[in-house]
């Protein structure tokens, strides 16, 4: 016996960063996808809301009468300190950077980073200690991670959701008079239509997306340990929590006034745990369009220079919809750990926190990655009426329901039980139904009634339910 034992080198090279050669998927494969996150969560987006914190701090400061350090600002160095948070951009970040080398500390970076920025600005420069003055890092810190989240809602996740919604609106009135055979434990069941179905995801979603819209992102703004020690032996005569509460409401966000060292990231936690519900609600719209494009009931618009598989020519896989739901479970693996975690410091203060919250624009990557898949393929997607009937006419024991429930109206006995005797387990034909109803002891007119129904028509009120949405 032979044993062949390959080796394999690797050779080590220097390669550039970029989309080829990125690690994360995120900057490589789905960067075009993201790319609205990028301002926002990259460390240039950290940076540069950690410059606006120290900033509108130094301002407010400025403004406070008792506090006669530090006069009003003229209208030209608000004006340039407005500037600086404006015109931040990646040269500047580079200069924290080249800061934090020497410091090893990204917060007093960022201080020195203003200073040097504000030296040749005598009426700045004379006030210069007062960048940064009482706080503790996770002040500004916790502050920019509110700020990014609250940002990242409104303008990119938001926006994404309600287009997912609105989309689906559209086409469950396109298809809301649309009969399908509904499938209860992946067995045929009473009829409902596409569009009611459809419908059902669109309104489950509105209601977690008006939660969402509605969830207040908490910062504080207290010092080292949450009691403003440091503000009150320098000013005693200040009521310092009620600037801290004026300060944190100035950005939009809502003060929380009982903390340790760092805001407690309970509001952190509902915001990812709301985005996971959601997410949720759409790994089940994945599942189930994939399910109905395997059963026939949607075509894929087919792209001519498109494959569909590299040894099969004839397909169109669902990928957008396997897609989604692949990046929508790994968004909500984050956010499960994510709001399972970061609520969690030992005592006054640890360091879990802050890598963690490094990757929250990881999770909502992943998740914007998924409603763009998703919103691909609900684009691409035309019903097969043909098949959907095709599908009813095979099962009118679906109608058995409608029967018994009729006889219970009329008194029959044991109606439930004929109708199982007649059609549990059993392939059922028009003929075979409509003779058993013949047969039932009902006024004539109902008898009418029920052997007028079909697979087809006995649908309640799917159509209304769909085309009110």
């Amino acid at each position: 016996m032979t044993i062949i034992i390959y080796t394999y080198f690797f050779i080590e090279a220097i390669v550039q960063l970029n989309s080829l050669t990125a690690i994360s998927p995120i900057d490589g494969r789905y960067h075009s996808k993201v790319a609205e996150l990028r301002p926002l969560f990259s460390e240039y987006g950290l940076f540069r809301f950690r410059v606006l914190i120290e900033i509108r701090w130094l301002q407010t400061l400025a403004n406070h009468d008792p506090i006669k350090e530090v006069r009003p600002f003229s209208e030209k160095t608000n004006k340039q300190l407005d500037a600086i948070i404006k015109e931040f951009d990646e040269h500047d970040a580079q200069q924290i950077k080249k800061f934090e080398a020497t410091t090893n500390h990204d917060i007093k970076a960022i201080e020195y980073f203003l200073k040097e920025k504000i030296k040749k600005n005598s009426e700045l420069k004379k006030c210069s200690e007062f960048i940064h003055f009482a706080c503790t890092s996770d002040d500004i810190n916790n502050l920019a991670y509110a700020l990014m989240l609250k940002e990242a809602a409104e303008n990119c996740l938001i926006p994404a959701i309600q287009t997912l919604i609105t989309q689906l609106k559209s086409l469950a009135q396109n298809y809301a008079a649309h009969p399908m055979l509904a499938r209860t434990h992946g067995q045929a069941a009473v009829p409902t239509t596409m569009g009611k179905e459809l419908a059902n995801f669109a309104a489950r979603l509105t209601i977690q997306l008006e939660q969402f819209s509605k969830l207040k992102l908490r910062g504080k703004f207290n010092g080292a340990i949450g009691n403003y020690n440091a503000h009150r032996i320098a000013y005693p005569d200040i009521h310092w929590p009620e600037i801290s509460k004026q300060f944190v409401e100035s950005l939009g966000l809502t003060w929380n006034p009982y903390t340790t060292q760092i805001e407690s990231h309970d509001s952190i936690a509902d915001y990812c745990d709301a985005l996971k519900h959601i997410n949720t609600i759409l790994i089940n719209l994945s599942a189930d369009m994939w399910g109905y494009i395997s059963l026939g009931y949607f075509k894929q618009k087919s792209k001519a220079e498109e494959t569909g598989s590299s040894t099969m020519p004839h397909k169109i896989n669902p990928i957008d919809f396997e897609n989604a739901e692949g990046n929508l479970s790994l968004a909500n693996s984050l956010y499960e750990h994510f709001s399972r975690t970061l609520p969690v410091s030992r005592w006054q203060r640890d360091l879990r926190d802050s890598t963690l919250l490094r990757n929250l624009g990881v999770a909502l990557a992943h998740s914007l990655i998924g409603y763009k898949s998703l919103l691909s393929g609900l684009e691409k997607i035309e019903l097969d009426t043909a098949k959907l009937t095709e599908d009813l006419n095979q099962h009118w024991e679906i109608l058995s329901e409608a029967i018994q429930t009729v006889l219970r109206r009329y008194g029959s006995e044991m109606p439930y039980e004929k109708l199982k005797a007649l059609t549990r387990g059993k392939k059922i034909n028009q003929e075979s139904l409509h003779q058993f109803i013949h047969g039932l002891e009902l006024p004539e007119n109902v008898k009418q009634q029920l052997l007028a129904l079909t697979p087809t028509n006995y649908l309640g009120y799917a159509i209304e339910l769909a085309q009110q949405l």
